[in-house]
């Protein structure tokens, strides 16, 4: 890798003043050949026009060349001359790249229904295209945030025997408006290894399941959720056969740090939950269960208030549709039994004050004796959530 990036890659980032001026709001990713791509959207029905564009750009060809992500405006909600300007942004960068627009592959993030302002990417463009390559991972990632309060960056390096060590990097953004069923908000993840498109779009789809679509931060998935793949082969290493499943772990690796970066700086968020769901009839019931303690209000603000309220997990337990005994369940907060056997354990009171002071609070439900498990990181709830989502278009 040269300067922590996988081999083959370019990070840019710009002033355009999207919604306010001082910051950098506009980030290009660039291979310099072309890459294998892959892309996993929002379920959402109101999908943004970036959001559309990549999934045609996607279905139409294996292969791209550039990120292109700007912050402020969504343009999602906003008709034919969203979908216009979004391709008109694309030829103005393809333009100053020397590269086909179709290339390009569009995201965006920043209040839904307005139109973008072309003039500012008139502006911004030309130093986008003249700053190539003086960015860094962070930089990219700064450029990309809205209320997030720090910037997500994760990378990881792959080592198969003495061949060139395989550079993996991603960046992320979201703190509010999470709880994704395919990505995040917005990410970019990107290699250097050697990899068949339709292999590399299976492995980012798996990966993707074992990470961000296992957060929540409020319960509610954009209209922008986008994360995008590229692997350019820089490395000269080729992924096949038994090396994907080495690829898949780091790949995983990377996008689950971010994935909790997500929760940890979930708007106004204090705690992350660790929601380990054990023992239920099968996985598809260990979510469900999982995802109605996390999504619970009542249990969030309980955590946030440092209240080791069982009550309410248990309540939550019970409302999620995941089939099983009431007599068998077990709940276990910060390594302490708060519940089994149907009532109040014994050592509940033992649980110390100080273990919900931390970050990170572990949780977990023992349903029986299935084999279905599964994880979720969800945030608290706060004073703080409520104030920044009240006046967030000011």
């Amino acid at each position: 890798m040269d300067n922590g990036l996988p081999l083959g890659f370019r990070l840019s980032v710009a002033e355009a003043a999207f919604k306010k001026p001082g910051r950098n709001d506009l980030a290009l990713l660039l291979s310099d050949r072309p890459a294998a791509a892959a892309g996993l959207f929002t379920t959402n029905k109101f999908q943004a026009a970036p959001v559309l564009t990549g999934r045609e750009r996607l279905r139409l060809s294996p292969t791209a060349r550039a990120v292109l992500v700007n912050a402020g405006q969504a343009n999602a909600c906003t008709g034919e001359e969203g979908m216009l300007r979004c391709r008109q942004s694309l030829e103005m960068t393809a333009s100053l790249l020397d590269i086909n627009p179709d290339d390009i592959l569009p995201a965006s993030t920043g209040v839904i229904g307005a139109q973008m302002d072309m003039q500012a990417w008139e502006r911004a463009l030309p130093a986008l295209a003249g700053n190539l390559g003086r960015a860094a991972l962070e930089d990219f990632a700064s450029a990309i945030m809205t209320t997030d309060a720090f910037p997500k960056y994760a990378r990881r390096t792959l080592r198969i025997g003495n061949e060139q060590p395989v550079g993996i990097a991603g960046v992320a953004k979201g703190a509010g408006m999470i709880c994704p069923n395919m990505a995040t908000m917005l990410s970019v993840v990107f290699c250097d290894a050697v990899i068949d498109p339709g292999a590399w779009r299976a492995l980012l789809a798996k990966a993707v399941d074992a990470s961000f679509n296992r957060v929540s931060v409020d319960g509610d998935t954009s209209t922008n959720d986008t994360l995008y793949g590229l692997a350019n082969g820089a490395s000269g290493v080729s992924i096949a056969g038994t090396r994907e499943a080495a690829l898949e772990k780091i790949l995983t690796e990377v996008l689950e740090e971010l994935a909790y970066m997500l929760v940890k700086d979930g708007e106004g968020a204090t705690k992350v939950m660790h929601i380990d769901i054990v023992g239920a009839v099968n996985d598809a019931d260990a979510e469900r269960a999982a995802r109605a303690v996390g999504g619970s209000q009542l249990v969030k603000t309980a955590m946030f208030g440092k209240d080791a309220n069982w009550g309410r997990v248990i309540c939550a337990l019970g409302r999620s549709g995941a089939v099983f005994n009431p007599d068998d369940v077990v709940f276990e907060l910060c390594g302490v039994v708060m519940f089994s056997d149907g009532k109040p354990s014994p050592h509940n009171e033992e649980l110390p004050a100080s273990a919900l002071e931390q970050r990170d609070i572990r949780m977990e439900l023992r349903l029986g004796r299935g084999p279905g498990k599964y994880r979720l990181l969800a945030s608290d709830l706060t004073h703080d959530y409520v104030s920044i989502n009240s006046d967030y278009r000011s």
